[in-house]
């Protein structure tokens, strides 16, 4: 780690204390040349894997679609931010643990419906009709007879 106050390339490390839940490390260091001292932060870079269209199109993926069509099932329903937020990175790990550098955008739309499932069964529905382009209310009534289950 270079010092940001002289550049030198010699520092240690006073103190080291895990924050954000675990998910990152505080490190207090002190430059050997200059004896300034600084804090540094380090997190794990994790990689998400891009996403295969049903056209064939492959995109990165894109944590503010996910999140925006699951906020967009849950509009005006009863279910916490911490729970939506929880849901977000169950659905990122589970896509991260694949391994696979590439999923099919099926994986990413069944993981959200299974999450939603677990939230609310309205906003599941709500999900299920978009994702699964209900054509009449027969299916709409297949659904709700599948949660009732």
């Amino acid at each position: 780690m270079h010092c940001p106050f002289c550049g030198a390339n010699d520092t240690k490390v006073i103190d080291s204390r895990l924050v954000a839940d675990g998910h990152q490390v505080r490190r207090r260091r002190q430059c050997l040349a200059c004896n300034e001292r600084y804090t540094t932060f380090e997190t794990a870079e994790l990689v998400m894997p891009r996403v295969i269209k049903t056209n064939g199109n492959r995109e990165p993926f894109n944590e503010d679609k996910l999140s925006g069509g699951i906020q967009r099932a849950l509009e005006k329903r009863p279910v916490s931010t911490d729970d939506i937020e929880r849901a977000i990175n169950n659905i990122k790990s589970q896509l991260r643990a694949t391994g696979e550098r590439e999923v099919p955008s099926e994986m990413v739309g069944n993981l959200v419906m299974e999450a939603l499932k677990e939230l609310d069964k309205v906003a599941y529905i709500r999900f299920a009709s978009v994702y699964r382009s209900f054509e009449d209310i027969r299916e709409f009534g297949e659904e709700i007879a599948k949660l009732e289950k």
